[in-house]
């Protein structure tokens, strides 16, 4: 389909970025394959994720966490909830009792050297009670263990704790053509395995499977205080209502600074949003600091421009119903807001110059129901990302040429 959409120069994406859909391209043009071909794909084992399962002794697997660079407990891309010590009682009650227990996920990163994928906060847990770092509290059938670590606990309940095991699922993708396809391997294995315990939401996933240097900038970027300040996010990392910010604990704050890097390529949208965004965030894996530093300096300079004309108004539409500004920020919104800012970067000291103007004819272009409807939250398809995009660089476009 033909679209509109501006597509911005090669000057506006970071090196790596600049042909980082061409193999899309070439396989998109190619749809139909012979039966020679499909068995051949098969024989070399192409697309074929290798898996490893063992059970571990609870010792043996916390001894491991200690001996260097060989099990990654705690990876970058760690989930920011953490179990309360009621919860963590309850995982050595289950085991106490026998209980099974859900299995550790594992990736090799290399030989002999893996990252945990899947089950973070049990190994936090057993490693943190092995190491007396907190008591048994809350346990409903061995209640007479509660306020005892595990240094106190009678030497008998102590070894039948040793003697528990539990399952560990090593994922080896050592049959993929490419770091990309690995990491796509990875992220379908987990999605398929990962069938129990707490959901995760999408950006939790990318976060735990795709660990780099770019998913690190966007922890980063996630902490600048005009974009939490506009998402009404507690700025401060002490600050005791950050960990119940809605936004924060799901991670939803890292998809947003995700969705302005991928939608600045949406004129490569295809399939489902989400598709897309585990696309880009794959293909980021194997960027440069020179792409990390790029990207960081693109965020800044955008959402400095966006705050610059907007100010309290950011990725707040005006409400056609109530006549006035909102007093929330949406997504669909924001996306606009922020990759048409981006594609508008060499006229922003017009654009701040002419903010007012700029102002009045985001107005205008929202007083239209459409359109509003439209940043508002419908077309979340690709033909509605795009023309979202579309309408609102070409208003800033005009009114800097005006």
């Amino acid at each position: 389909m033909a679209t509109g959409l501006t597509i911005p120069s090669d000057t506006m994406f970071s090196p790596s970025e600049r042909g980082m859909w061409i193999k899309e391209k070439a396989e998109k043009t190619r749809s139909t394959y012979s039966e020679s071909e499909i068995n051949d794909k098969y024989s070399k084992g192409e697309r074929r994720v290798i898996t490893e399962m063992n059970r571990e002794k609870l010792l043996t697997l916390v001894n491991a966490i200690d001996k260097p660079d060989y099990l990654n407990i705690q990876p970058l891309y760690q989930r920011r909830k953490r179990w309360d010590d009621e919860k963590k009682s309850r995982l050595i009650e289950s085991f106490l009792m026998n209980i099974p227990v859900l299995p550790i996920i594992l990736y090799e990163v290399r030989y002999n050297s893996y990252e945990v994928i899947d089950g973070q906060q049990r190994l936090t847990t057993l490693y943190d009670f092995y190491h007396n770092k907190f008591k048994l509290i809350g346990l409903e059938f061995w209640t007479e263990l509660n306020g005892l670590s595990y240094s106190e606990l009678p030497s008998q309940i102590k070894a039948g704790i040793d003697r528990r095991s539990i399952s560990t699922i090593t994922l080896i993708t050592e049959s993929a053509a490419d770091p990309e396809e690995a990491a796509l391997l990875k992220q379908i294995a987990f999605e398929r395995i990962n069938t129990g315990g707490v959901k995760l939401s999408k950006q939790e996933v990318r976060n735990c499977l795709l660990s780099s240097d770019f998913n690190d900038l966007l922890f980063s970027l996630s902490r600048n205080s005009i974009f939490t300040k506009a998402w009404g996010i507690p700025s401060h990392d002490d600050d005791p209502e950050l960990i119940d910010n809605n936004l924060y604990k799901k991670m939803e704050d890292i998809e947003l600074i995700l969705r302005f890097f991928a939608l600045r390529h949406a004129s490569e949208f295809r399939n489902r949003k989400i598709d897309f965004l585990d696309s880009y965030m794959r293909k980021t894996t194997t960027f440069k600091q020179e792409d990390i530093d790029f990207l960081g300096n693109i965020f800044s300079e955008t959402i400095n421009l966006a705050d610059g004309i907007y100010g309290e108004k950011l990725f707040k539409p005006f409400d056609i119903n109530k006549q006035e500004w909102s007093n929330r920020s949406y997504k669909e919104y924001y996306d606009a807001v922020m990759v048409g800012c981006s594609y508008n970067l060499d006229n922003r000291e017009k654009l701040i110059q002419r903010k007012k103007q700029v102002i009045e004819a985001t107005k205008m272009l929202l007083s239209d129901k459409t359109n509003y409807k439209l940043f508002t939250g419908e077309g979340s398809t690709k033909a509605g990302t795009q023309k979202r995009i579309e309408l609102f660089s070409q208003m800033l476009d005009r009114v800097a040429k005006d």
